[in-house]
């Protein structure tokens, strides 16, 4: 039930459900249009030439591909399988996953509020895609951020069952980087110096900053925020605070910070 426009756009990624594969094609329904009839072309299964297509597609396989042409007159929706790639595939299913879950989400609001389903789309539904594109982000910043929800001039029964469902089921979005230290510090009381150096890095209030012994002198830290930007801050400004302290004792240290994959 989020509503969605009759027929997709050009270029549009779609989730589609193949119903029936054919040595030329093979026909699909398009999950987020009602079930709406696709069609993708042998040419567009895959790269290359296809030689069988069920080494590509198969019956009750869910899909994701690129819109081609739409013709809305006549019904027809064309799409590419091989337009779309790994990373595409998997950010657009998590997408469909998401609004699925968003759906479920407005429907026990609606239980309880004690209304149709439909209404508490109207009322609720429409001013969180209007406000942040999707449902699902409506539903994640309503968990992390309640004044904007209640910004959005609901009314307050509408409003406090919203962020209530929110709190309930949505886990606040977090990220997580990390990097190693190697300290050494050649005083007598060099690991007292250590430990007070590393215990600085755990002063946030932006980040969830953790520091785990390897094995002296490495020590693992962990950053976990609500995004890259600023857990990439909190771990320089995490490093910076242990890096001053430790110097400043007379010690030495190096940081790597760990490979994205």
């Amino acid at each position: 039930m989020p509503r969605k426009a009759e027929f997709p756009e050009l270029s549009d990624l779609v989730v589609c459900t193949v119903q029936n594969v054919k040595n030329f094609g093979a026909f699909v329904s398009l999950d987020e249009f009602g079930g709406k009839e696709g069609f993708i072309h042998v040419r567009d299964v895959a790269t290359g030439w296809v030689k069988y297509i069920r080494d590509h597609v198969r019956e009750g396989q869910k899909a994701v591909c690129k819109v081609l042409s739409v013709d809305e007159e006549k019904g027809h929706i064309d799409l590419s399988l091989k337009a779309v790639n790994d990373h595409q595939r998997r950010e657009k299913i998590q997408e469909w996953k998401n609004e699925k879950k968003a759906d479920k989400l407005l429907e026990i609001i609606a239980g309880k509020m004690d209304k149709p389903a439909d209404e508490a789309y109207d009322v609720v539904g429409a001013s969180l895609v209007k406000e942040y594109g999707s449902l699902f982000a409506g539903f994640e910043d309503a968990a992390v951020n309640p004044d904007g929800v209640r910004s959005l001039g609901l009314d307050k029964s509408w409003t406090d069952a919203l962020l209530e469902v929110a709190k309930e089921n949505i886990q606040a979005p977090s990220v997580m980087i990390d990097g190693m230290f190697e300290i050494t510090n050649p005083l007598p009381d060099g690991v007292d110096h250590v430990k007070t150096a590393l215990a600085k890095a755990v002063e946030s209030d932006t980040g969830d900053v953790n520091i785990h012994y390897i094995g002296a002198p490495r020590y693992r830290i962990t950053v976990n925020a609500e995004d890259y930007k600023v857990a990439e801050d909190e771990l320089k400004a995490a490093v910076d605070r242990v890096t001053t302290s430790i110097e400043k004792s007379g010690g030495s240290i190096s940081f790597k910070r760990k490979e994205e994959k």
